[in-house]
């Protein structure tokens, strides 16, 4: 376990909430002069999911901060001018591309890992690498068809190689086409200075402790370990090391950790009012959630229709630096369909129809619908908000 050290100091639950949400770009004025590519470079992640609601998850993760930044504009951040790379972190996530030798203990790993889900056919991953060097990039389409025609998990060899390849590192994914990974090999990729796996896994995981706590503002030893998917013990090898500070937090169960930058000054400034994906770092780890906000979110895409509790991609409401709510949104059209609203109580409601007033106007839509709220007496009230916002 880590070495109990002295707290630098003692944070009320407040000042914590505040800390977090000024670390994940929420409080105060945004860099707009830095961009989406800002965005990336403070998070140091931005997960990518399949779903598709509004927009895909790494679409919301700039919008929820920047306001309504164009669609293109993202993936062009993203993806252009070499700026990132796709890796495994948090989950599948977009990560600055300066961070590549930070991964460097990953790709060692998956190097040395003994066994796979998949079984690698003969000469299916020279085959790869010599298409994507005569080739490149590539989908897995392109290099040969990424399934065998079972199941989804019924990866084509093709598929299976690059896929170990990505892995390893000999492969890197540029981009997404079409919600494809496009594939090119690293030493094409990527800039020279950073093509190497130098670092020991000390100098890696001490990196990503480090960038976590400067994201997450302050934090305890498992969301500080969970934000780039460390072990507890790779954590305590290195905190002490990290930069990070001990601190307490009034009403944590257990002991954390700060960014010194974060404690240097009072959090202040203007709270964004917007909705969240449920994969956004700010609350994609419920524990985390449920400590700073009091509030229960839980993702139920996955949970059969009949047993959801709040919808499919349920959206938290955030607003004056809490989380007053959540919507279960659709798109009809030029109608974004409130399928079912939550809401704290009456304070909730101008929040809630601002945001889904400039969700609509981000994603094209003109019109917003509601189906379902959980507060019948809100209805109105809500009705009456969002054709103010929309006039």
């Amino acid at each position: 376990m880590t070495p109990v050290q002295p707290p630098a100091a003692e944070l009320s639950a407040d000042q914590a909430r505040r800390i977090a949400l000024r670390a994940q770009g929420f409080l105060g004025a945004p860099d707009r002069r830095a961009g989406v590519p800002g965005v990336l470079r403070h998070l140091g992640a931005v997960q990518l999911d399949t779903i598709s609601v509004l927009a895909r998850s790494h679409e919301l993760i700039p919008y929820a901060r920047l306001g309504a930044v164009g669609r293109r504009t993202v993936e062009e951040a993203y993806w252009s001018g070499g700026r990132a790379f796709e890796y495994w972190s948090h989950a599948a996530c977009i990560l600055p591309v300066e961070e590549w030798p930070h991964f460097a203990f990953r790709r060692r790993a998956y190097r040395a890992r003994p066994q796979w889900h998949h079984d690698l056919p003969d000469g299916a991953y020279d085959t790869v690498i010599k298409q994507l060097r005569a080739e490149g990039p590539l989908t897995a389409t392109e290099l040969g068809g990424a399934k065998n025609g079972g199941e989804w998990w019924d990866w084509s060899a093709s598929k299976v190689a690059v896929e170990r390849a990505l892995m390893y590192g000999e492969v890197v994914c540029t981009e997404r086409r079409g919600w494809k990974r496009v594939y090119d090999l690293a030493e094409r990729a990527l800039p020279d200075a950073l093509l190497h796996d130098d670092l020991d896994d000390a100098e890696c995981t001490r990196r990503l402790v480090a960038l976590a706590g400067q994201s997450l503002g302050v934090g305890t030893r498992a969301d500080i370990a969970d934000y780039h998917r460390l072990r507890g013990e790779q954590f305590d090898a290195v905190v002490a090391d990290s930069g990070l500070v001990p601190v307490t937090v009034q009403g944590w169960a257990k002991p954390a950790w700060a960014d010194p930058a974060a404690l240097a000054s009072e959090p202040r400034g203007r709270h964004r009012t917007t909705l969240l994906s449920p994969f956004d770092s700010l609350v994609w780890e419920r524990a985390r959630t449920e400590r700073i906000f009091d509030f229960t979110h839980r993702l139920e895409a996955y949970v059969p229709k009949p047993k959801r509790i709040h919808g499919y991609f349920a959206m938290p409401l955030l607003a004056g630096g809490k989380l007053q709510g959540r919507v279960d949104p659709a798109r009809e059209g030029t109608t974004l369909v409130a399928r079912q609203v939550s809401l704290a109580g009456p304070k909730a409601v101008t929040p809630m129809a601002e945001a889904l007033v400039e969700a609509a106007l981000w994603v094209g839509c003109t019109e917003v619908r509601l189906e379902r709220v959980d507060a019948p007496e809100l209805r109105g009230p809500l009705t009456r908000e969002i054709a103010r916002v929309l006039a």
